[in-house]
């Protein structure tokens, strides 16, 4: 008998998530089950907008380098610059070519221009400087954190000067090296000059906090912050460039952890000054043990919004994204016996789904989890319903060109 879930659905908008989820979480993360669709984004504008203006969010972080961020950030509060060199410049993995986040930022931007500093908008990217083919060098955050201590704290309690910090660091090329991922004897992150940099960077972020008081009252909190988000970045691509190293068969499941934990870190120091509103993969966002196949091998790891759940409880809010259809990547129209195929039955192009509610109808057998026939999209998996605190279900994910063309709006 088929199942009729429509009492488990309700218009997608503030309002009704904000209903669904009963209270205005500190952290409120929206996820994707792939990367590169302006149509999820679009949506995801549409949202934060609304949760903006209605519910009082003031800070929005994506799954983008979070150095990078800074000159989004910077742009938001000043003004200063050209929305296509922040494009270019503020956004990793190519985001800063999408035509959505170009709007974003746009909007964000055009928001503060009439409103007090206390009441504007901020932006972060909270992923670390890393792609799948490798990793940053440390160097940036590393020197960053030392000059801001340098400037304002005896010299004698520095572990080194930069002069030691450079050498120890080298040329950017060995740890850049995309050959790395794939060959851990190329790797110089277990190298005599990298154990020592583990050990500075530790002691400068030891610095850091012990002498917060001092740095807060000569500086600002602003640049405190900033200065412990060099520290956590430098320790966690030092901590990564150790882990590219490893040869055992964990190392990728190991590599996946760190990223996230990395990626958790920054939410929860974003969340300290305030609500959070939060965009990356599904995998990245949901309370359960994340994974995947790299190359064949199962790989299993805490995502960073397990790690932000696991400290905040209930100040945490995780609402996942399942699609239909993307055509232009061979995804047709789901089997009648998997949640998406359940939810394609329905005459909404996209809904906000109550998935506990969805779970519970559906009973104690989960339905059957979809297949997708292309790599770059993850579909939900029905035993993960009941650890969601809703479900935005879209029926068919078009073409860009076709978007566009919808919506009457130029192309990137």
């Amino acid at each position: 008998m088929p199942i009729d879930i429509k009492d488990t659905t309700r218009t997608l908008d503030a309002a009704g998530l904000m209903e669904l989820l009963g209270t205005r979480p500190r952290v409120l993360a929206l996820g994707e089950p792939t990367h590169g669709e302006d149509t999820l984004l679009d949506l995801r504008n549409d949202l934060f907008r609304q949760l903006i203006q209605e519910e009082g969010y003031r800070t929005v972080a994506i799954e983008s380098d979070c150095l990078r961020g800074l000159v989004v950030d910077e742009y938001l509060a000043t003004g200063e610059g050209t929305l296509d060199a922040v494009m270019e410049q503020g956004f990793s993995h190519g985001l800063g070519a999408s035509a959505a986040n170009r709007e974003l930022v746009r909007w964000m931007r055009e928001y503060n221009a009439a409103r007090p500093a206390a009441d504007r908008l901020r932006f972060a990217g909270f992923d670390g400087p890393l792609e799948i083919a490798g990793a940053e060098s440390p160097r940036q955050a590393l020197t960053a954190l030392h000059g801001l201590l340098a400037a304002s704290v005896d010299p004698a309690l520095l572990p080194c000067d930069a002069g030691t910090l450079d050498g120890l660091l080298g040329a950017d090329g060995p740890w850049t090296d995309e050959g790395v991922m794939w060959d851990p004897a190329l790797s110089v992150g277990r190298s005599a000059g990298a154990r020592e940099l583990r050990l500075l960077a530790g002691e400068l972020v030891e610095l850091l906090d012990e002498h917060a008081p001092q740095l807060i009252s000569e500086t600002s909190r602003e640049d405190w912050e900033r200065a412990r988000l060099y520290g956590r970045t430098a320790t966690g691509l030092l901590h990564y460039h150790h882990g590219t190293a490893d040869r055992s068969a964990s190392r990728w499941s190991r590599l996946s952890g760190v990223r996230d934990r990395m990626m958790a870190d920054n939410l929860l120091a974003l969340a300290e000054r305030g609500p959070v509103l939060v965009f990356a993969h599904n995998a990245h966002l949901q309370r359960e043990r994340s994974s995947m196949r790299m190359g064949g091998t199962p790989l299993e790891w805490w995502s960073a919004g397990a790690l932000v759940n696991a400290r905040l409880g209930g100040e945490y809010a995780f609402v996942s994204t399942a699609v239909g259809t993307i055509r232009h990547h061979g995804v047709d129209t789901p089997p009648p016996d998997t949640v998406e195929g359940l939810l394609h039955a329905l005459p909404e192009d996209r809904c906000l789904v109550d998935a506990r509610r969805l779970a519970a109808a559906l009973g104690g057998t989960p339905p059957a989890r979809r297949v997708s026939p292309w790599f770059g999209y993850a579909p939900l998996d029905p035993a993960h319903l009941a650890a969601s605190d809703g479900l935005v279900y879209v029926r068919d994910l078009p073409p860009e060109a076709e978007l566009r063309r919808e919506v009457g709006r130029p192309g990137r």
